[in-house]
C-alpha cells in the first residue's frame, strides 16, 4: 500500500514560507526606513517558517509511522 502524503499540510507549509519570503523582502526594503516595521516583519517571518516547520515535520512523522506500521 503506497504511503499517505497530507498534500493540504505541505501546501500550507508552502503557503508559509511564500508569506514569510515577503515578510523578509518586506523587513529589507524597511530596514533603513522604519526599524520598527522592520522587526516586526522578521518577527512574523520567524512564525510562518516555525509553522512551516510544523506542518513540514507533522507529515514526514505520519510518513515514518506508516512504515512502521507496514
Amino acid at each position: 500500500m503506497p504511503q499517505q502524503i497530507d498534500t493540504n499540510q505541505l501546501k500550507k507549509a508552502a503557503a508559509a514560507v511564500s508569506l514569510s519570503k515577503g515578510l523578509i523582502t518586506q523587513a529589507i526594503e524597511q530596514s533603513a526606513a522604519d526599524q520598527l516595521q522592520c522587526e516586526e516583519a522578521l518577527k512574523q517571518a520567524a512564525s510562518e517558517i516555525a509553522q512551516a516547520q510544523t506542518l513540514v515535520s507533522q507529515v514526514q512523522s505520519s510518513l515514518q509511522t506508516q512504515s512502521a506500521t507496514e
